[in-house]
């Protein structure tokens, strides 16, 4: 059996961070692949991620839901067929729905899902949950562990307010929320694959006090906890079985319509939704040379959702004038502008919803 490990998360949480670091310290001398699916024309993430001698297989096919479970099964078995690799990681697009991948890697004879993870940015989980429910609730709800990025740079009240919205769709599954540098690869690693709740570390806390009889009495009481802690964890797994999952999917949907109706929120939300029905990306190839200050510029313009549209990631490898390359990494006022290696050709991918291409193109003079 192919160990699998689904690595979800919304546009620019920090899933390639987080597998980055999992695969410098944690995966440890195991042979990985790892599958990308992202939403965009051009694949940009596979590019750095090859440094790590990682075999990659990109798969830029627009919507997930459909192409990826449409074509996903025979591309999972070609690469177990080609690379017979130990272990197998998947990052799937950051707009797609965590169900869907489930799904599609059950129906592949010879995987074994081992961990399900969805990487949150603890700072944009509210606007996200609002704007774009659908895809972003599936993601917490079926995630057996839930990775929260940049906790270190907001308040305490800020990332309890983050928590509390993420336990209202899933009150079951481990939260990392210790900032990723306090943290081994190994550590979180240990989480994914074996999350340990509160209580099942009550449980075995007490299971180690072989104390008189009132401790053994507290240990019964706490013993039927477990239980249904166990029971809830199964019934989990449960959620996954297909048919059943096509249920509860399906009914989730249902709620999910009448959250949208009535908040107005996207004209187009009325039925269930493919991911390529609400976001939309531009990517293009260019050879002009920028400055750091002309990219800083643009991306800051982005966050205009009058003019462009609501920008929710963009990421680029652009010739600098000075002969160095850029690369940038942009989400919602936020963005990160460095050096680093020359490609064959300039490339800016921009995704969101109601992407105004034109003035897009425009703001970085194309």
């Amino acid at each position: 059996m192919t160990k699998v490990d689904i690595f979800s998360g919304f546009l620019g949480a920090g899933k390639t961070t987080l597998i980055k670091k999992l695969i410098a310290d944690g995966y440890n001398g195991i042979k990985l692949v790892l599958i990308e699916n992202e939403f965009g024309q051009i694949g940009i993430d596979g590019g750095f991620l090859k440094e790590s001698g990682i075999e990659i297989t990109e798969m830029n096919s627009g919507c997930i839901c459909c192409s990826l479970v449409g074509d996903f099964g025979s591309a999972l078995k070609d690469v177990i067929d080609q690379f017979s690799p130990e272990r197998i990681l998947i990052e799937p697009s950051g707009v797609g729905k965590l169900s869907d991948v489930v799904a599609a890697v059950k129906r592949v004879e010879g995987t074994e899902i081992c961990g399900t993870v969805t990487v949150i940015d603890a700072s944009k989980c509210k606007i996200y949950l609002k704007n774009f429910k659908e895809f972003y609730e599936n993601q917490i709800k079926y995630a057996g562990t839930i990775i929260l990025s940049r906790t270190g740079n907001i308040s305490q009240e800020k990332l309890d307010q983050a928590i509390a919205l993420i336990r209202e769709i899933n009150d079951h599954s481990q939260i990392i929320t210790t900032p990723w540098d306090d943290l081994s690869g190994v550590q979180i690693l240990k989480a994914i694959e074996e999350p340990l709740t509160a209580a099942d570390m009550a449980a075995a806390l007490l299971e180690g006090e072989q104390h008189e009889a009132e401790h053994h009495h507290h240990h019964h009481d706490d013993d039927d906890d477990d239980h249904d802690e166990h029971e809830h964890h199964h019934h989990h797994d449960d959620d996954d079985d297909d048919d059943h999952d096509e249920h509860e999917h399906h009914h989730h949907h249902d709620d999910d319509d009448d959250d949208d109706h009535d908040e107005h929120h996207h004209e187009h939300h009325h039925h269930h939704h493919h991911a390529d029905e609400v976001f939309d990306s531009i990517g293009f190839e260019t050879s002009k040379r920028f400055t750091k200050a002309q990219i800083e510029e643009a991306l800051k313009a982005l966050d205009d959702n009058e003019k462009y549209g609501t920008i929710l990631r963009s990421k680029g490898i652009v010739a600098g004038e000075d002969g160095t390359w850029i690369h940038f990494d942009y989400v919602p006022e936020e963005s990160e502008v460095r050096t680093g290696a020359s490609d064959v050709t300039g490339k800016i991918v921009v995704i969101g919803a109601e992407v105004k291409k034109d003035a897009i193109k425009e703001l970085f003079g194309i």
